[in-house]
């Protein structure tokens, strides 16, 4: 083996420094390296205050910005001081000579090799855990600033007659600082604990007391304050049961005091706050006894204590006192629980009546007037003729629009309003001839136009009528801005105004015209750093040398609309569903944004995530509430929010004059939120109840329609939201739906949204629920609760649906729409109270042929046991009640097939068939005409067939029951009317 020391048998083997050349390569990597995170973190924080400062909310950042940065020293600096200076304690009190055993002389070798870094680790550790804290305490910047800024409710708790504010705004902060302080303690002992035993204040092993005199004050009086944070906790614990949520067997989840909290705990813990004030004064005194004696005593008298009193006592309460009679023991607690919760959710006010369910009118043919008076009834369903939008008013495959488009209001030519649906033709990046950077950042950069077309109408071949169309858009809406760049589906971003022209649009001509961003909106690109910082924010080298950007270049992002309410105002839940409006000659996103806290006295906690869950977002995650705190138990619709499609201009109004969580965050950023009154008359018109906030109202009167105690405890009249009834649905909620409608009592129709309930576990209906979504009214945001009979069943939605399927001559007609490769889709279940009764009203669509997109090819109607499948709804209610002469639809034998030799019903079913695959011809040569007349052909065929069946079963003996097989109907569903 060769000598690594040098000598005769090899060559000596230097280690030694790096060379010069080496060293400074190293020093060059690691200068870069930190010059490259440094840019990289400015250029997050740069780019953000550009794009704040370019829509006009730079004191949103600031504010947030000055508030985490004091937040992270103020809280970082404590906890550093806090443990330093009991590290720097605990070694200055060291003893000055260690004991001679086996356990200190194992120390000393530590203690040796910690010598020389003592300084340089005192300040690692320091300004590691001061970091760790920092970062925290920034976390909380929203609860710093609400208890700063806070506005009383005006309302107290009924258990300690405290303001609300002092439990959404103040009890937070005071737990966050009793936090703080637990973890800054702990941190401390254990840090001091460590460096007594590093230097023999503290042993383990050796012979002789086990800690120093000065070691054991200094643990004594850390684990003094401690256990004094602990007293303040059993203090604070008091007004946490008004705010406590916990599972009530008799309703479920429950927030709030009950009888045990108010007469075992709240006592249980005054009493330990006393106890742990003494045992905190006990530690405290070992500076003058220097014993752990009485400490360790009172120590373990509290956790005895805790044990004892604030565990089984409790429990002894709740088995022998509150099971016994729990109904007449919890009630009041329950009461102030049901007053509470109906406030936090604006449902205090609702009003309930009942409703019989069943028509008052003997002779149907009067309601047939009645029904236009009642309700404009939409049979064009928004979440179902996104396709057929798509293939007519497309016009080009760069632009698409959204999933599920908008129900709004707009004035006819004669000044009436009318329901419509509306949808914006956005940009649609996945449709353009050739994806290349310049293209998808530079060319194509705008949608263009609205389309819209009436809700209760559709033509003769199934199709929408439109009311604003073609490319550029024309028709009702007048002129306005029609160039869309911020939209649901504009997810990327863009670089307008320089030197590179856009795609505007292609006129009848096929002559593609280009147009220059001329708004005022995104962030200027003329400054060199303003380019390398979006380049490396967005991670794209070309936006730092690329030609096409020049003078005049902004680039523009964050352009879905949820998303700049969201990020302009931080504050706020956003409702899932965005709508577009034309106000004003602009195009102007409408967005609801809501105040919510968690920390409302009694009221029962909703999540938000859950209660806003339906259908539709089952399907489409991006009408998914965006929400701040996803617990809540009080929640308003303080805010109406525009976002302009051109400009991108975000406004913030203020809906909810009297919010004080509102209130709060205008105090906080003044001039941010515009007062009511600077609403437009043009912009109110447009302005609707929430869907998001409907939702969770409608999740909580499920249970909180109840007004009584002693009915609330026996859960006898709880609801459910039912599931979607719709074929080809999720099982999840049913969406509400907007509705012009007159609820019973009202004068004239309103636009409403409107649910239903069934009771819990069954099918049958419970209810019928609406509010007047029209802003701007007095009533708006009333909600109106029509209540059914309990001791007799009223058919609810599934129930309905399941009727429509089993009636034999629509099962049949059904299935020859559904002939090739034709697909049926079901359109909204609408539910409309009329005269004592329920009409119900469902569109059908199909997909025909080559076509692939939806058209209106049925209307099902059904009301007191009498059913209809027409091709268009005055058919169908007109055959429902009898009116114009129309005949009665044949009753259901029940057996789903033409007797036997009856060869007149197999023809007419044979001609039937003939006359759909004509159509189906039609759809696929696009020859509307010749499918208008297969669809005349295919209704004459089927009204022959059904007409044949009756007669066959009159001959045959069968039947006579009510028109359109009513009884049969429910008959069918008997087993899901007991469910």
């Amino acid at each position: 083996m060769p000598d690594r020391g040098g000598g005769p048998t090899g060559p000596r083997i230097r280690v030694g420094r790096p060379s010069r050349r080496a060293r400074t390569l190293l020093m060059t990597l690691g200068v870069l390296a930190a010059l490259g995170m440094a840019f990289t973190m400015f250029a997050g924080f740069w780019t953000d205050w550009l794009w704040y400062r370019s829509v006009h909310y730079s004191s949103v950042f600031t504010t947030t910005l000055w508030t985490k940065i004091g937040l992270f020293f103020v809280f970082g600096l404590l906890m550093a001081v806090a443990v330093g200076f009991n590290i720097w304690l605990a070694h200055r009190m060291r003893p000055p000579l260690s004991a001679m055993s086996t356990e200190q002389q194992s120390l000393d070798r530590y203690r040796m090799s910690v010598a020389p870094y003592k300084t340089w680790l005192l300040l690692g550790i320091t300004a590691l855990v001061g970091l760790i804290a920092g970062a925290s305490a920034a976390s909380q910047w929203r609860t710093w600033l609400m208890w700063v800024n806070s506005v009383p409710f005006h309302q107290k708790d009924p258990q300690f007659h405290l303001d609300v504010s002092f439990y959404a705004f103040d009890l937070p902060w005071y737990r966050f600082l009793l936090g703080f302080g637990f973890a800054t303690v702990i941190l401390c002992v254990i840090a001091a604990a460590l460096t007594h035993y590093l230097y023999g204040g503290l042993r383990v092993t050796s012979p002789g007391a086990r800690a120093t005199a000065v070691a054991t004050g200094h643990l004594s009086v850390l684990i003094g304050v401690f256990v004094a944070l602990k007293a303040v906790a059993y203090w604070l614990d008091r007004y946490g049961l008004a705010v406590k949520s916990s599972d009530f067997k008799a309703t479920g989840n429950w927030t709030g005091l009950r009888y045990v909290d108010a007469n075992a705990y709240l006592p249980a813990k005054t009493i330990l706050f006393c106890i742990a004030v003494i045992c905190a004064l006990l530690f405290f005194a070992t500076l003058w006894r220097r014993t752990w004696q009485l400490p360790v005593i009172g120590f373990g008298l509290m956790v005895l204590s805790a044990i004892l009193i604030g565990g089984l006592y409790p429990a002894i309460v709740q088995k022998f006192q509150v099971q016994p009679n729990e109904q007449t023991k919890e009630a009041p607690y329950v009461q102030k629980n049901l007053e509470a919760t109906r406030k936090a959710y604006g449902i205090d006010d609702t009003e309930v009546t009942e409703y019989n369910g069943t028509s008052t009118t003997e002779d149907k043919t009067k309601l047939r007037d009645d029904v236009g008076s009642t309700a404009s009834i939409r049979i064009m369903d928004p979440n179902i003729v996104s396709p057929t939008f798509q293939q007519l008013q497309q016009m080009r495959n760069y632009y698409a629009f959204p999933t599920n488009l908008d129900v709004d209001r707009y004035s006819t030519k004669s000044g009436k309003d009318q329901d419509t649906v509306i949808g914006l033709r956005e940009l649609n990046l996945a449709g353009i001839p050739k994806n290349n950077w310049i293209n998808d950042h530079f060319r194509y950069t705008h949608g263009f136009g609205a389309v819209a077309a009436k809700g209760t109408e559709a033509d003769s071949a199934g199709r929408p009528v439109f009311t604003e169309y073609n490319l550029p858009s024309k028709g009702d809406l007048g002129s306005y801005q029609q160039r869309i760049y911020y939209g649901e589906k504009t997810n990327t971003y863009s670089i307008v105004g320089g030197p590179q022209k856009e795609i505007d649009y292609s006129d009848d001509d096929e002559k593609t015209r280009t147009t220059s961003y001329r708004g005022n909106s995104g962030v200027n690109l003329a400054s060199p750093v303003n380019r390398a910082a979006y380049a490396m924010a967005f991670n794209e080298p070309q936006i730092l040398y690329s030609g096409a950007i020049g003078k005049g270049s902004r680039i523009l992002y964050n352009r879905t609309p949820k998303e700049r309410v969201e990020a302009v105002a931080p504050w706020l839940t956003i409702d899932g569903d965005a709508y577009p409006a034309v106000v004003g000659h602009r195009i102007q996103w409408i967005v609801d944004a809501y105040t919510t806290t968690n920390g409302y006295p009694y009221a029962s906690r909703t999540t938000l995530g859950d209660t806003t869950a339906d259908s539709l977002t089952a399907t489409n995650n991006s009408r998914a509430v965006v929400a701040q705190q996803n617990q809540v138990n009080y929640i308003r619709n303080s805010v109406k929010a525009t976002v302009d499609a051109y400009t991108g201009e975000v406004k913030l109004y203020q809906w909810d004059t009297k919010d004080p969580v509102l209130k709060t965050w205008m105090k906080t950023f003044p001039g941010t939120v515009k007062a009511k009154a600077d609403i437009s008359s043009g912009l109110m018109q447009h302005l609707r109840y929430p869907q998001d906030l409907f939702k969770v109202q409608r999740e909580l009167l499920t249970r909180y329609h109840v007004t009584d105690a002693q009915t609330f405890l026996t859960g006898s009249e709880v609801w459910q939201v039912p599931a979607d009834p719709t074929p080809n649905k999720s099982n999840s909620a049913v969406p509400p739906y907007y509705l012009s409608m007159k609820m019973p009592g009202q004068k004239s129709q309103a636009f409403s949204l409107s649910t239903t309930f069934t009771p819990n576990g069954r099918y049958n209906l419970s209810a019928f629920m609406s509010v007047d979504a029209e802003a701007g009214t007095g009533d708006y945001g009333k909600i109106r609760i029509l209540k059914l009979p309990t001791s007799t069943n009223v058919d609810g939605p599934r129930q309905i649906q399941s009727q429509f399927n089993s009636e034999q001559y629509i099962a049949e007609a059904i299935r020859l729409l559904k002939g090739g490769d034709s697909e049926v889709e079901y359109g909204n279940l609408l539910t409309v109270p009329l005269d004592g009764g329920l009409l119900y009203v469902e569109p059908v669509y199909v997909r025909g042929g080559g076509l692939k997109y939806p058209l209106l090819r049925k209307v099902l109607v059904t009301y007191e046991g009498r059913t209809a499948f027409e091709d268009t709804l005055d058919e169908a209610l007109d055959k429902v009640f009898g009116a114009k002469g129309a005949t009665t639809p044949p009753p259901d034998t029940g057996t789903g097939n033409p007797p036997p030799g009856s060869p007149t019903v197999r023809q007419a079913l044979d001609d039937a068939q003939k006359a759909f695959d004509a159509g189906q011809e039609a759809l696929r040569k696009n020859d509307f005409a010749a499918y208008g007349k297969a669809q005349k052909d295919l209704e004459d065929a089927l009204k022959l067939a059904a007409e044949a069946q009756s007669k066959a079963d009159k001959a045959a003996g069968g039947s006579s029951g009510k028109a359109g097989g009513g009884d049969s109907g429910k008959g069918g569903d008997g087993g899901a009317s007991s469910g």
